[in-house]
């Protein structure tokens, strides 16, 4: 054993309890945080307005937001349906692509002879992944549909 091999390992101890005690620190200041911050995981109002003129019916086609207040979906946003449509309905899965890397989850009922329905977003990826939304669909005219309900950020579903 050298002389310096003593030393070495009580650096490396003190390394080791100082990264030990950063973390137990960061803990303590980030749960209180998280905490106090529980009011930004609250539900807010939703209203998401989309043009489906690329909509054809069968899986894989694509309707585009154009008016959003939710600053995680942009207008361009485009909400992609992974199953085809029943003659008078429609009961699908859909991604909501707000970017590369930014994809939310959901699923989609909507009722073609009386153009309404519903749609539930439940998280994905990027800046959409703790995004938990429901909202009603109707049509407003046209290849022209809204979402009007509530969403918010956060880790779990109500």
């Amino acid at each position: 054993m050298t002389k310096h091999q003593p030393r070495r390992m009580t650096f490396a101890l003190r390394a080791v309890l100082a990264l030990l005690l950063a973390t137990v620190l960061t803990g303590a200041v980030a749960g209180p945080s998280s905490a106090a911050t529980g009011t930004v995981h609250r539900s807010r109002a939703l209203h998401v307005r989309k043009e489906c003129s690329q909509y054809t019916g069968l899986a894989d086609s694509y309707c585009t937001i154009t008016s959003s207040n939710v600053r995680a979906i942009p207008v361009g946003s485009r909400v992609v349906y992974l199953q085809a449509a029943a003659a008078t309905s429609l009961d699908s899965d859909i991604v909501v692509v707000a970017g590369p890397g930014n994809y939310a989850l959901g699923h989609v009922r909507l009722n073609f002879v009386t153009s309404t329905g519903e749609v539930t977003i439940w998280g994905g990826t990027g800046h959409l992944a703790h995004l938990h939304a429901r909202a009603a669909v109707s049509a407003l005219g046209g290849p022209n549909w809204a979402w009007d309900g509530t969403y918010r950020f956060g880790e779990h579903q109500d």
